[in-house]
């Protein structure tokens, strides 16, 4: 047991300003498991958690001289990893937006039955998703993503506010990502 491990996150924190890498090995020591297992089970792929516990550590490390930390260390990296996740989470979510326009607009070029039926199969479940959609929130999403009308044109269609618009596509398409996404993950 070293000298180290008897000191406050605190103390090892200003050693850490000072560049002191053995400071910085045991604060890595004491947290790395909370952080990659927050991130494990909020990303759910073990090298995404790896990849946030170490983009952590280097960020803490590469701006050791200027962070300021007003709360617990505890705390501090508990809201790195939330917002890191957020940051995965929100790319996977374009991700699937992106797909789930892509489907409506992609033509399939590949001669591979296989990849022609994977295409099918994902174009079928998303028609079943959106068959389960709510009638009015269903409507407003087919005339957006199949049709391709804008929202003031649909807000006039139903004498709605283009708010109201945004809201019912907003809501198929977090239903629709959380349905394709056990696909995709």
């Amino acid at each position: 047991m070293s000298l180290y491990a008897s000191y406050s996150d605190t103390e090892l924190l200003d050693l850490i300003r000072l560049g002191d890498k053995i400071a910085f090995s045991e604060i890595y020591g004491r947290y790395w498991k909370k952080v990659f297992t927050v991130a494990s089970n909020k990303i759910g792929q073990l090298e995404e958690a790896e990849e946030i516990v170490q983009d952590i550590f280097i960020s803490l490390w590469n701006r050791r001289e200027s962070v300021i930390i007003t709360t617990s260390l505890n705390a501090y990296l508990a809201v790195s990893v939330k917002y890191r996740v957020i940051k995965i989470l929100a790319k996977r979510s374009q991700y699937l937006k992106y797909a789930d326009h892509s489907l409506n607009v992609i033509p399939i070029t590949s001669n591979s039955t296989e990849d022609w039926l994977e295409f099918e199969e994902l174009k079928s479940r998303l028609e079943v998703l959106v068959s389960h959609l709510p009638e009015k929130c269903r409507l407003v999403y087919t005339m957006s993503r199949e049709n391709g009308m804008s929202q003031k044109q649909i807000a006039e269609e139903f004498g709605i506010s283009e708010k109201t618009v945004e809201a019912h596509i907003g809501k198929a398409l977090k239903f629709l990502r959380i349905g394709l996404g056990q696909i995709f993950l």
